[in-house]
């Protein structure tokens, strides 16, 4: 396994009505120092996405009342400023066609769970500018 030592400048909601994979996600995304919000509902992320501007939004695909699709659709029909911030869904499902799938839905990447550090790591590189990305190394 790889030791993860790339810090980030970024603030990231987090989205998913599961609470240890909200905890856990949270978790690593702290130890690479992002600053992380966390929520459990579609609705609970409209609100979020009300009060403040996050670099990056990971989502939860499968969730009660408005799932991820939705949610980032509804969010960023609402506030202009999330047409360009990366979406990432997260979810159980990693079965072959399921990635095409959420990109072609809008969404901007995806990690499949369970979700670890390293997968965070790419993601963050991937989506999130050079500029917020500090120390980056893994061994």
């Amino acid at each position: 396994m790889k030791k993860i030592t790339s810090e980030f400048d970024v603030d990231a909601l987090i989205v998913d009505d599961y609470d240890i994979n909200l905890e856990l996600t949270k978790y690593m995304l702290e130890m690479m120092k992002c600053r992380v919000d966390g929520v459990a509902s579609g609705k609970e992320a409209l609100e979020k996405a009300a009060a403040k501007t996050y670099d990056i939004v990971f989502m939860d695909i499968q969730m009660p009342e408005m799932d991820g699709i939705e949610t980032m659709e509804k969010i960023r029909e609402d506030y202009d400023q999330y047409k360009k911030i990366p979406f990432v869904a997260l979810t159980a499902n990693a079965i072959e066609g399921d990635r095409e799938k959420y990109l072609n839905a809008g969404m901007d990447d995806y990690i499949s769970k369970p979700i670890t550090a390293e997968k965070l790591a790419d993601i963050l590189i991937r989506q999130i500018s050079k500029d917020k990305v500090r120390n980056h190394q893994t061994s």
